[in-house]
């Protein structure tokens, strides 16, 4: 429901700071509670030490590679990324998991009675304990190992990186041994050819009979001329030929899974593949990301998981139409070297048909020889240059620092966690006091009960911690002055009232209210009878100091006089008639006109019969009491009951005909905003000069002289006129 003045549709930023000054209590409750428990759960967290070995990678120079320099391509984003992924994979992790007997060292944080499995521990440790990290644009990979064993971590970190580089050298070797295996194999082959074209070439000799010949004689002939350069373009075939079959071999005998790791070398230098695996390292980091976040089943995870798989699919096929490609390049270099030795063997056909047919077999015969001569000194260089670059060393991996094991531990993080404890719940906090605010249907101010009541507002009680010291600080007393001014003034002038202070609900400070209102007019000269009519749960004894019985249950059975039941001398003007302490009995209409007669009798005596009266809702001593008084006052309690309830109240002592004098507001809390501060920020502002000097100079009291005692804290004017 809106309010007149604030709703919930236009709160301001205003009214939202002032929330937080009014629940401020209940902010700091849940930010204290929250806090604790942080603190409570983070002592009792395992302790995990960090360890973290530092490396450097470099890519290396590139394959061995037949009659092609080789080059340093530098920095490569994604070689690093791969690099990432191998140092989490089974090879690197499995032979340190068997080097430090982690399966049986870690089983005591899984409560295994036993060694792992490997698959359990290799799980255990990329999950729990490896994180890889590398600093942007940097070559250097930190390799950090979370381990409730400081030493322990430091020993997997190092051991990480030892297998990593031993593995990185074995597959640098490993290459540049196949690549050099396979030039020696090709070396060999051409020496047995040479040595044949050498014994043709001798027995053509022998057959032509002509011994002493010059093999490196040249013949200026146009035709032998384009022989020869005929020749020259079969050896450059062939030695192509021979580089793209190499290629084509070495490519189809590496297994599919391992052929993505050639992407980014000079093996492989497609742009559309390497656009391919960026997009698949992309959509792999993707997938890794969700899985620290979200569950298997997310629709989220699921497609970033389809969309790896379709790229990884595509990627495939790439490479296999490499691999196709490569074959047809070696297949068609091949062609060509056929066609060249087909046209190049009917040259010489032609060659032989004219007039030097006789030595031209001994000349192709010599050539050739020379030809394959010159392609086995070129395997000879080629080969000698591989061995030479392989003996030198070449660390594409440099282990920067040794791990060493952590002094004290970096989780749980202490300032992390009580930073988010107070980020939380400030935030819970705040939440909370905004949902009791939205949801509280209560009073909010004086305008509020004002226009939905149809009701004046008689006075504003400020909160007091202990609403019944007198001796306390004389503002204290200010708002029951101002009700008591208000009330003679609702009164009719000049003669004796009975009045009943009466509330929706128990436990809303109505007897206290009363205990303090019925003083103030006693110390101002009115002659006051206080009667606790509440005989179902009697206060107003306990406040004085006073017997119980006997009471006004005795007094409406007939079992006592009037004069026996009223206690007389309670405060100069103030006198005082308990509830009684008859079991069982209530005020019901049975004893309305005995009641009316009495406040008929004690008219005479008194200027105020004050009533202190059981809540309405739920109890019908309070509608008698009401019916037999000349007025009432309804006291709320600030933000306890809803609206509904206190407007039900109202309309029960509307139904019975008696005038509803005002509403007091009750335990206001101070600075609480709205037009509540103008009452009780203008209590202290008036009584703040003469107040503070009274209560200095007031002697200290015995509990004996209060009963005799004049309240002193009325100033000049006070008195409302008798």
């Amino acid at each position: 429901m809106a309010h007149p003045t604030v709703s919930k549709d236009n709160a301001t930023l205003a009214d939202f700071l002032h929330l937080l000054r009014l629940r401020k209590a209940l902010i700091l409750l849940v930010l204290s509670l929250v806090v604790i428990t942080t603190l409570v759960v983070t002592a009792f967290l395992p302790k995990w030490y960090l360890a973290t070995a530092k490396i450097r990678v470099e890519k290396p120079e590139g394959e061995v590679k037949l009659f092609q320099a080789q080059a340093n391509t530098g920095y490569d984003p994604y070689f690093l990324q791969d690099q990432f992924k191998i140092l989490q994979y089974e090879k690197i992790l499995y032979p340190v998991i068997e080097n430090l007997g982690l399966n049986t060292r870690l089983g005591p944080a899984l409560d295994a009675t036993g060694p792992l499995p490997t698959a359990v521990t290799y799980r255990y440790l990329l999950d729990k304990m490896l994180r890889i990290e590398s600093q942007r644009s940097s070559s250097v990979i930190e390799i950090n190992v979370f381990a409730q064993d400081a030493a322990l971590g430091a020993a997997i970190a190092n051991e990480i990186a030892r297998v990593y580089s031993d593995d990185r050298i074995a597959q640098a070797t490993s290459g540049q041994t196949e690549g050099i295996a396979k030039l020696r194999g090709e070396l060999t082959a051409q020496e047995q050819i040479v040595m044949r074209q050498r014994d043709v070439v001798e027995k053509v000799r022998k057959d032509l009979n002509i011994s002493g010949v010059d093999l490196n004689a040249r013949y200026s002939d146009m035709e032998i001329e384009t022989l020869r350069q005929m020749q020259n373009s079969l050896i450059a075939l062939s030695v192509d030929a021979i580089g793209r079959r190499t290629r084509w071999e070495r490519f189809k005998g590496i297994p599919p899974e391992e052929r993505m790791n050639l992407v980014n070398s000079e093996l492989i230098q497609d742009v559309n593949i390497q656009s391919l695996l960026q997009a698949y390292l992309l959509a792999d980091q993707t997938v890794t990301k969700l899985k620290a976040r979200l569950g298997e089943a997310h629709p989220d995870l699921i497609s970033a998981v389809e969309n790896r798989a379709k790229i990884k699919e595509q990627l495939d096929a790439q490479l296999r139409g490499y691999e196709n490609a490569l074959e047809m390049a070696y297949k068609e270099a091949d062609s060509r070297v056929t066609e060249l030795k087909r046209q190049l063997s009917q040259a010489k056909v032609d060659q032989i048909l004219s007039a030097r047919d006789r030595m031209r077999p001994f000349e192709e015969a010599a050539q050739k020889l020379e030809d394959e001569t010159k392609l086995l000194t070129t395997l000879k260089l080629t080969l000698r240059q591989r061995e030479i670059d392989f003996q030198v060393p070449k660390r594409t991996i440099e282990i920067l620092n040794t791990a060493e094991p952590a002094r004290r531990p970096s989780r749980p993080n202490w300032p992390l966690n009580i930073t988010f404890a107070l980020l939380f719940g400030g935030i819970l906090g705040i939440g909370v006091a905004v949902l009791l605010e939205y949801f509280d249907t209560s009073f909010r101010n004086v305008a509020d009960v004002e226009t939905r009541l149809k009701l004046p507002v008689l006075g504003v009680v400020p909160f007091q911690r202990n609403p019944l010291d007198e001796e306390g600080d004389p503002s204290e007393a200010e708002p029951y002055r101002v009700l008591h001014t208000n009330l003679n003034l609702a009164l009719p002038p000049g003669q004796p009232a009975s009045i009943v202070l009466f509330s929706a609900g128990p436990g809303e400070g109505k007897s206290t209210t009363l205990h303090r209102l019925v003083h103030l007019m006693a110390a101002a000269g009115e002659r006051v009878l206080l009667i606790d009519a509440d005989v179902r749960r009697p206060t107003q004894h306990r406040l004085a100091d006073r017997p119980r019985e006997p009471g006004l249950s005795e007094l409406l059975l007939n079992r006592q006089q009037l004069d026996a039941v009223i206690q007389q001398g309670i405060l100069p003007n103030l006198d005082f008639m308990p509830s009684g302490s008859v079991p069982g009995f209530t005020v019901g209409l049975l004893h309305l006109n005995r009641l009316k007669d009495l406040i008929a009798t004690l008219r005479g005596r008194y200027d105020k019969i004050v009533f202190d009266s059981p809540p309405v809702i739920g109890v019908s001593d309070a509608s008698v009491i009401a019916s037999a008084v000349d007025g009432a006052v309804l006291l709320i309690q600030h933000r306890r009951n809803p609206q509904s309830m206190v407007v039900r109240a109202q309309q029960i002592i509307e139904a019975l005909k008696v005038p509803l004098l005002g509403v007091v507001l009750n335990q206001v809390p101070l600075n609480s905003g709205d037009d509540y501060g103008y009452y009780t920020n203008n209590y202290s502002y008036y009584n703040e000069g003469g107040g503070k000097r009274r209560r200095s100079a007031r002697k200290p009291k015995t509990p004996g002289d209060r009963r005799g005692d004049k309240l002193e804290l009325d100033e000049p004017g006070d008195r409302p006129e008798k």
